[in-house]
């Protein structure tokens, strides 16, 4: 009997210890197996199932006109403007000024919701007898929007997954290495929600860039600068003078060796001709 007994408790022992060494083994399958799926998702680009298809998402379309007219007064034009721009609840972000020698002109660039689009466009356009450039451009970004809105889905149910098997991990190497992966996952969420604010801000508010200029008389132009051109001729001679002094006196030490040379140069010809 007791050969038996011992047998009998030995493999007792030895099914105790597999059984330890599979629960080990089960852990880390968990830790490995809930990576595949992240991999396979960016990889095959297997998306969440739950995301919306682009029949149930609105049109997202990106607006944008460049304009370039002449006016013959800036002052009333760009009252007009920014009266359009209150009707239409816009906001200018940007607002130069430039004069040349025969033009002064004024650049805008104007964000206006997209809705009023067509009504801030035919406001600014009264008055203009024709536009030296008229762009207008629609580029309609859907698919790469519900394709970037996908992704960050798949991306938030990663994370989700990871947080359940944080919560039954047990030992600090597993910890680690999930608490790293949510790490890279949350950076990836992070980028991904700025890319898609940064899209619909674009898709919600069209851009205008609007330059008008006024030609000036040559006329004019003489009446108004001539006095100043004079004084700047003037100002610029002896700005010239000055220099041209200073270089003489830079040059002073090879201005006296010339001088030398050519005394003793010419004082040798007249011996050789007596």
């Amino acid at each position: 009997m007791r050969p038996i007994f011992y047998v009998f408790f030995f493999s007792l022992i030895l099914t105790s210890c597999a059984k330890d060494k599979n629960d080990d083994v089960s852990n880390d399958i968990k830790i490995s197996a809930i990576k595949l799926p992240a991999k396979k998702m960016e990889s095959s680009g297997d998306y969440d199932k739950d995301s919306p298809a682009s029949s149930e998402i609105q049109q997202k379309i990106i607006r944008q006109a460049y304009l370039k007219f002449e006016t013959s007064d800036l002052e009333s034009t760009a009252d007009q403007i920014q009266k359009a721009i209150k009707e239409n609840k816009g906001s200018v972000q940007n607002d130069s000024e430039e004069k040349g020698y025969g033009t002064s002109s004024r650049n805008l660039i104007v964000r206006i919701p997209s809705q009023n689009f067509d009504a801030f466009l035919q406001s600014i356009s009264k008055g203009v007898s024709y536009f030296d450039t008229k762009q207008i451009s629609s580029d309609d970004v859907t698919a790469e929007y519900i394709d970037l809105d996908s992704r960050l889905k798949t991306k938030r149910k990663l994370e989700s997954r990871y947080l359940e098997v944080l919560q039954k991990a047990t030992k600090i190497s597993e910890i680690l290495e999930i608490e790293k992966q949510l790490s890279i996952i949350r950076e990836e969420i992070e980028s991904k929600q700025g890319q898609l604010k940064y899209m619909e801000s674009r898709v919600s508010e069209s851009t205008f860039t609007i330059e008008f200029y006024k030609t000036i008389a040559e006329k004019e132009g003489v009446k108004v600068s001539y006095g100043s051109k004079i004084w700047t001729a003037i100002q610029s001679g002896f700005f010239g003078l000055s220099s041209l002094f200073i270089w003489l006196i830079s040059v002073w030490p090879f201005v006296i060796i010339f001088s030398v040379l050519v005394y003793f140069i010419r004082k040798r010809l007249k011996r050789k001709k007596q």
